[in-house]
């Protein structure tokens, strides 16, 4: 593989030669057409060569080291048949430029040490940013998290699979996922069928995050036992939810009201997530009439209680998702 040198940096200049010894693993590692590579050479400024199984990072020194921990840390995964595709490359990209995390431990931290993961039964999610790894941490040490920041960054996501993981191994006996029913900026008029035919389009990204952690039979069991339950903010009134991993969607679009009544419907051997983008609500009133705003102003610093912030920069679908999301960041609706 040979191509036109990246653009000269300034600082010490270094080259590093890395060895792989599972040369079958290097055409997903490289991508197709070497595109993890260009990929690479593109976001870092440094020049790559491969020949066999030795790759070659010549650039400043800075720029080599991170990417030589993007290339050892895609090599791992792939190792632990993990797959790696230019959403994670990008990812990856970006976890490695940021600080180190006091009390972060990565997923490759080796043998015996605790890790940042989460197993289900069809995948093993691990972080793609320090914010998520961070996240993840928190999922396991408090009661109470809130996940707060723009779509695209796993909050709900992570927190559904993390509740999966739970119920699995028995920790908790309910799943129980809920959101707010508020039509998106336009009305849908009436829709036919019974109640749960009605609020079910409403719950759709909740059953998509399950189907993606779980075989469909048991999800589909599993709801017709009871262990897990979705159902609209309103259904959560007068309950005790006790034994169970309680995760709330699309948080910014309750009212203080709402918030209040679901916080404390908070029962022994617990865990609640409460997942939003604090700039997107659709409410009539906007932000100031959000009852996330409002728990997050007033809880910031409650023991037991976790505020996890995600930024564009979290944002793990198509790049092109994080520009949008930088674009309209401070911008009022």
């Amino acid at each position: 593989m040979s191509r036109k040198p990246a653009p000269a940096q300034t600082g010490e200049r270094a080259r590093v030669e890395l060895l792989f010894d599972r040369p079958q693993l290097l055409v997903q590692l490289f991508g197709q057409y070497d595109q993890h590579l260009v990929a690479l050479e593109n976001r870092l400024g440094v020049y790559i060569t491969a020949r066999g199984n030795r790759v070659g990072l010549e650039g400043t020194a800075e720029q080599v080291a991170l990417a030589r921990d993007v290339l050892n840390d895609l090599y791992q995964r792939l190792q632990r048949g993990e797959e790696v595709d230019t959403g994670l490359v990008d990812a990856s990209i970006a976890m490695a430029a940021e600080p180190v995390l006091t009390g972060i431990i990565r997923a490759d931290a080796g043998p015996g040490a605790p890790s940042v993961m989460i197993r289900t039964r069809k995948k093993t999610i691990v972080p793609r940013t320090a914010a998520q790894a961070h996240y993840m941490r928190e999922l396991t040490t408090n009661d109470m998290i809130f996940a707060l920041g723009p779509a695209g960054t796993g909050k709900t996501y992570i927190a559904v699979a993390q509740a999966v993981a739970q119920l699995i191994t028995g920790s908790v006996q309910r799943l129980i996922l809920s959101r707010p029913a508020v039509e998106a900026g336009e009305r849908l008029g009436f829709l036919p069928g019974d109640m749960k035919e009605k609020v079910d389009p409403y719950l759709r990204p909740l059953y998509d995050a399950l189907y993606d952690c779980l075989p469909a039979e048991q999800v589909e069991r599993r709801i017709a036992s009871g262990e897990i339950e979705i159902a609209p903010i309103a259904f959560m009134r007068g309950r005790t939810l006790a034994d169970a991993f309680v995760i709330l969607d699309e948080a910014q679009n309750t009212t203080p009201a709402q918030m209040k009544m679901f916080l404390t419907r908070f029962g022994q051997n617990s865990r609640m997530v409460i997942c939003g983008d604090p700039n997107q609500t659709d409410l009539p009133g906007g932000v100031r009439a959000s009852g996330l705003a409002d728990a997050t102003q007033r809880l910031d610093g409650v023991e037991g209680i976790s505020l996890c912030r995600f930024t564009a920069a979290d944002v793990v679908r198509h790049p092109i998702v994080g520009r949008i999301v930088e674009a309209y960041e401070g911008v009022e609706a």
